[in-house]
C-alpha cells in the first residue's frame, strides 16, 4: 500500500491514516482528541497550539494567496477552539527558482494579514530544495494562543443548533477555476479570511458548545467528524444551505457538491437552542458573519449525518472515498 492524494483530502482515508498509523505510533494524550488545536499545560497556565501545511494550487488564487492562507488558517484552527491568536511561526520550503517578486508579494500578505488580526509572526525557518522537488512554494505555519473557553464535542446535545457562518463552498469553487482556467463571466472569490474576531466574542455566550472551520472536506466532513465524536446524529436542511448561485453553477458545471468544498473563512458552530439567537445576532453583527444561517440540529435519533433535501426526502452524508480537488489548501 502506497500513500494516495485522498490521503490527504481529510476524508475516509485520511481518518483511517490518522487512526491505525499515526495514533498508533505517536501514543500522545494530547493528541488524541484529533480537534483543531491541542489543549496544553504549560505550569502556568493553559494554552492551545496547532499547526498546518499549506500547498495550495495555484499560489495565488482569487481572494488570496498561499501567505494570506496559511495565517488564516491557523489563525482559524486556534480560534474554532476557544483560543485567543497570538503568536505564529512560519516555515518555508522553497524551489530553486521561484522568483524573489513572487516571494516578496506572499511574504507581505502573510504579514499584513497577521498584523491585521492582532497576531504576531516571530519564528521561522527557509529551507531551499532543488528545481523539480518542489511545487513552487510550500508553507508551514504553527500558532499558539492562551485558553479562552474550553470547547468539546462531549458537551453536544440532542436538540443543539447546528449553524454556519456564511456561504459555503467559495474556496473549493474560486480554485477550482483558477486552477482549470475557465472563463466564466461572474467572479467566484475565496473566502479566505481571520475568523478571531468574529468568533472570539462567541465565547462568552453560555449556550455555546463546539465549533470547527470547515476546510478539507468541507461542512459534510466536519458534521460526520462530530457525530462519530459525540455519539449522535446531524439533521440538515438543505433549504436553509447558504450557497451562491455562481458556486452551484461550478459544482453543477464540474460534477462537485458544495457540502463537500473547502471553506477558508467559515466556521461551524454547535449551540444550545437557548443560546441561538445570541450567536446568530453575534455573528450578524460582524461583516463576516451577516449571512449566517441555522441550517440543522443534532438528533439522538439516529448517527450520522443526514441532508433533509428540499422536497423532503433524506439523502445520508459520508466521508468521501476519494480527493475531488486536491491541494485545495
Amino acid at each position: 500500500m502506497r500513500i494516495e492524494l485522498a490521503h490527504g483530502s481529510g476524508g475516509k482515508l485520511t481518518g483511517e491514516l490518522i487512526e491505525n498509523l499515526f495514533l498508533k505510533h505517536l501514543n500522545f494524550s494530547e493528541l488524541k482528541p484529533l480537534q483543531d488545536a491541542s489543549y496544553l499545560e504549560t505550569g502556568c497556565s493553559k494554552v492551545a497550539m496547532t499547526t498546518d501545511s499549506y500547498v495550495v494550487k495555484p499560489i495565488i488564487f482569487p481572494g488570496g494567496d498561499i501567505g494570506k492562507l496559511s495565517v488564516c488558517g491557523t489563525i482559524n484552527d486556534l480560534s474554532v477552539s476557544g483560543a485567543q491568536p497570538r503568536f505564529i511561526s512560519i516555515g518555508l520550503i522553497i524551489e530553486e527558482g521561484f522568483e524573489i517578486e513572487t516571494l516578496k508579494s506572499i511574504i507581505s500578505s502573510a504579514g499584513e494579514t497577521a498584523k491585521g488580526a492582532g497576531v504576531r509572526i516571530v519564528a521561522g525557518d527557509t529551507k531551499v530544495v532543488e528545481k523539480g522537488k518542489c511545487d513552487g512554494i510550500y508553507i508551514n505555519t504553527t500558532g499558539i494562543g492562551p485558553i479562552v473557553r474550553e470547547l468539546h464535542p462531549s458537551r453536544v446535545e440532542p436538540e443543539d443548533v447546528v449553524i454556519v457562518t456564511g456561504f459555503i463552498g467559495d474556496h473549493g469553487a474560486a480554485i477550482s477555476i483558477a486552477r482549470e482556467g475557465f472563463e466564466i463571466d461572474f467572479p467566484v472569490i475565496s473566502d479566505c479570511a481571520p475568523l478571531n474576531s468574529l468568533l472570539l466574542p462567541l465565547l462568552e455566550i453560555e449556550g455555546l458548545k463546539w465549533m470547527r472551520d470547515p476546510t478539507r472536506g468541507g461542512v459534510a466532513t466536519v458534521l460526520y467528524e462530530l457525530s462519530k465524536m459525540a455519539g449522535l446524529g446531524v439533521e440538515i436542511y438543505e433549504k436553509e444551505l447558504p450557497i451562491r448561485e455562481e458556486v452551484r453553477f461550478i459544482c453543477d458545471m464540474l460534477g462537485y457538491d458544495p457540502l463537500y468544498l473547502a471553506n477558508e473563512g467559515k466556521a461551524v458552530i454547535i449551540t444550545s437552542p437557548e443560546g441561538a439567537e445570541k450567536v446568530m445576532e453575534t455573528l450578524r453583527s460582524n461583516e463576516l458573519g451577516k449571512n449566517a444561517s441555522i441550517i440543522g440540529r443534532v438528533s439522538d435519533r439516529f448517527k450520522g449525518v443526514q441532508l433533509i433535501t428540499a422536497i423532503g426526502g433524506k439523502r445520508e452524508l459520508d466521508l468521501l472515498e476519494d480527493e475531488i480537488l486536491p491541494r485545495i489548501c
